[in-house]
């Protein structure tokens, strides 16, 4: 079987920034993100024949992250129009009879980061697609059998295209954004350290531990300004392993809920009929009452 794993919360995103017409619900609601979510999961369905499929939401923006390191990402400044989306959405995920992983304490991306490590373990999964251009999660790359979707561009990145990507070996991605930062979570890196550096010197040295104290002991061609970035490093060590902690996706050994224990609980079966009406009527959404292109036999 094939395992795809979604990160609703970014599909909600994407579709209420979309610029297309807004999708208005019950009393002038803006429901963009919600509708062009399922669009997104339909076409998973039907058209890329999806048929294991777990989906991740943030329920909550702020996580374990944000107690750890104050500048991390939160839900100040987002539109309120955008943040209400958030629990229709995963009542849309449900209603069409897909799982969902909503996240509290942890964030989708340890959902997923969780479930792929779990049912990367099942011998019938054949292949797992993480689906999202997020880099950070290209930590989970193993091979070509867990690879990184960017669904939109229609690009797939296994471990070789991790390394064209972005210069260093998957497992070393939490080490290179402790280095060059994350400005989409939040954290700034190490000032100095760029991404060709970084991938310079964690191709060589796959992570922070690794790295010689000293650049003159350093194996690494054509790497200019060794002796500042060495500095740099030993002087923000302590920096430096904040943000990897923050990069790092956590699993269910962390705590990470996922009750599944099996990659056959993902099957799709169908949406529920009268669910999925009674959603679509319950907030306005008739164009998408007959979305999905198969119905459960027992609901």
């Amino acid at each position: 079987m094939q395992v795809h794993l979604v990160d609703a919360t970014y599909e909600l995103f994407r579709a209420h920034y979309a610029p297309r017409p807004p999708v208005l619900g019950i009393g002038g609601r803006q429901l963009s993100g919600v509708s062009g979510l399922v669009d997104q999961l339909c076409y998973l369905l039907r058209d890329e024949g999806a048929t294991h499929v777990g989906c991740a939401t943030d329920r909550v923006i702020e996580s374990f992250r944000n107690d750890l390191y104050p500048g991390y990402k939160s839900s100040a400044g987002m539109p309120p129009e955008l943040l209400t989306q958030f629990p229709i959405a995963e009542q849309a995920i449900e209603a069409l009879g897909l799982v969902l992983w909503p996240m509290v304490e942890f964030e989708a991306d340890d959902a997923i980061g969780a479930a792929c490590r779990r049912f990367a373990a099942d011998p019938a999964v054949e292949r797992i697609f993480i689906c999202t251009p997020d880099k950070d999660m290209a930590q989970l790359v193993e091979g070509d059998r867990v690879v990184l979707l960017d669904r939109r561009r229609r690009i797939t990145y296994d471990e070789a295209g991790v390394w064209e990507k972005w210069g260093v070996a998957p497992t070393s991605i939490p080490d290179w954004l402790a280095l060059v930062g994350d400005s989409s979570d939040g954290f700034p890196g190490l000032t100095g350290w760029g991404a060709k550096s970084a991938a310079a010197v964690l191709a060589r040295y796959p992570h922070l531990e690794d790295i010689p104290e000293k650049a003159f002991a350093w194996d690494v061609a054509r790497l200019r300004g060794g002796p500042v970035l060495a500095a740099t490093l030993r002087e923000h060590w302590d920096e430096a392993l904040l943000y990897r902690s923050l990069a790092r996706l956590r699993s269910v050994e962390d705590g990470v809920p996922i009750p599944q224990a099996s990659a056959d609980d993902l099957r799709w079966h169908g949406a529920p009929r009268s669910r999925w009406e009674a959603f679509c009527d319950q907030w306005g959404l008739a164009s998408l009452r007959s979305r999905p292109h198969r119905w459960r036999a027992d609901a």
